[in-house]
């Protein structure tokens, strides 16, 4: 009897006959030799694909999965689930999980956020907090905020909203001309520091920076954005925690919103369950998704306060309503599986667990800071990120046309991991149940993967 199974070849081949992926340059696939990895089962922090070959999943899946993968806690909850509700219109009807997801949010985020709005992923959440506090002030008379402050750098998502709050120009520069015009603020990036300048030192300079911003642009706007302690996809650039405190006495002083977009920091990433609590600040509004769901679903949440809810609970002609919808908004199966991945942090010691491994992960990389190529190894939790550069003392970056951080993704597949640089930037963002076994085989073919890419 022969193995009717189809094969990676085979998947491969009716993918790339009809499928767009995204962030993708699809001539790579087809003609440039990067393979298509059809992946039919998850295990854990592994993924098969379906010729049986295994890859330790470095990067949690677009930085969403937690608790590995086909996590068994989190798919009973959602079979459960799907037998009883699958969906329903979340405009005048409601769900217990739902309910009970915004109670348990509201229990475990920083305090004052009491109000919660459901939407679909990382980007839709991004548009409600930007469409929320540019409302608000609409109904307070302030309509003359229309602007938003955003740090160099920043990447907030891919729609047109989040695109115009974000700084990565290789995703922002294309579509420029359809885009609002942010105010950029430096970043505190601690790598861009001047020599001898401690990561505290470099936040409280770019905070002097930022206030003069707002001297001068607070009555236009709205809110200042940021992803705190860690600016992702522009690099996994790391800063002090000092800068968030500032940045929430400045926004208190000059009154505009603080918007902290924790999609890829939050749940338990940096250390703590919320970036925020590491320089001990509640903002006006967070942004959440990502491991919201432990990568099961896509779901997103933005937490707000009391004063903003109130400025828009009026009579109906008052023409106050916050109008923002989405199809699929408080989808039952994504809410009750939400719930489970809660549930998994109160029942287990995942931060300590984290910590720990954190620990192992800073030991093994340690070493690269000595390598001529390497201008820096930074980690903040269990997100850590090796910058490889053509000269290490004037930290000049290699060609981009060489593409050295795609070498080391195409050696990570061969060798049974995914590694998915950001450019240069090799980083790590592991499923918390990789344990530290499994972070030695992720590192050690990172490491002979970043030997292999500069030695071409």
């Amino acid at each position: 009897m022969t193995d009717s199974r189809p094969s990676n070849a085979a998947l491969a081949a009716r993918d790339l006959r009809h499928l767009w992926h995204p962030c993708t340059q699809m001539h790579d696939h087809v003609h440039g030799g990067v393979p298509m990895i059809p992946i039919v089962r998850g295990e854990g922090p592994w993924l098969i694909d379906a010729d049986g070959k295994r890859y330790l999943d470095g990067i949690s899946s677009w930085w969403t999965n937690l608790f590995g993968h086909a996590h068994p806690r989190l798919a009973t909850a959602l079979a459960e689930q799907a037998a009883q509700l699958e969906h329903v219109i979340f405009a005048g009807f409601t769900h217990q999980p739902a309910i009970e997801l915004a109670e348990e949010l509201v229990r475990v985020t920083p305090p004052g956020l009491e109000r919660v709005f459901l939407a679909d992923n990382g980007s839709a959440a991004i548009e409600v907090a930007l469409k929320m506090s540019f409302h608000y002030w609409l109904n307070q008379g302030r309509g003359a905020k229309t602007r938003f402050i955003a740090l160099t750098g920043s990447y907030h998502g891919e729609t047109l909203g989040a695109l115009s709050v974000s700084d990565v120009a290789l995703y922002r520069k294309t579509y420029a001309p359809l885009l609002l015009t942010p105010i950029l603020a430096p970043s505190p990036d601690a790598y861009q520091g001047e020599p001898g300048e401690s990561p505290a030192e470099v936040a409280a300079r770019q905070l002097v920076e930022l206030r003069a911003l707002l001297e001068r642009h607070a009555h236009e706007t709205c809110a200042v954005i940021v992803e705190p302690l860690v600016q992702c996809a522009g690099g996994m650039r790391m800063y002090h925690p000092d800068y968030l405190a500032g940045l929430r006495r400045l926004c208190d002083e000059f009154g505009v919103h603080f918007i902290a977009d924790e999609i890829a920091v939050g749940f338990g990433r940096t250390g703590t369950l919320f970036a925020c609590e590491q320089a001990g600040v509640a903002p006006d509004f967070l942004c959440l998704s990502k491991g919201l769901t432990g990568g099961f679903l896509p779901l997103s949440a933005v937490l707000t306060t009391a004063p903003v809810y109130e400025a828009f609970y009026a009579e109906y002609g008052a023409g106050k309503a916050f109008l923002h919808s989405h199809s699929y908004t408080g989808n039952p199966l994504a809410c009750r599986v939400a719930l489970e991945t809660l549930a998994i942090f109160r029942d287990e010691p995942v931060l300590e667990r984290n910590r720990r491994r954190a620990a192992h992960l800073a030991a093994r990389l340690a070493p690269l800071a000595d390598h001529p190529h390497v201008a820096d190894v930074r980690q903040s939790g269990l997100i850590a990120a090796v910058e490889l550069v053509a000269d290490k003392a004037s930290r000049r970056p290699f060609p981009a046309a060489e593409r050295r951080g795609l070498r080391v993704y195409r050696h990570g597949l061969e060798h049974g991991a995914l590694l998915r640089p950001l450019g240069d930037v090799v980083y790590f963002m592991p499923p918390y149940v990789m344990d530290e076994a499994d972070l030695d085989r992720l590192v050690d073919v990172a490491l002979a993967g970043i030997e292999r890419a500069l030695a071409l």
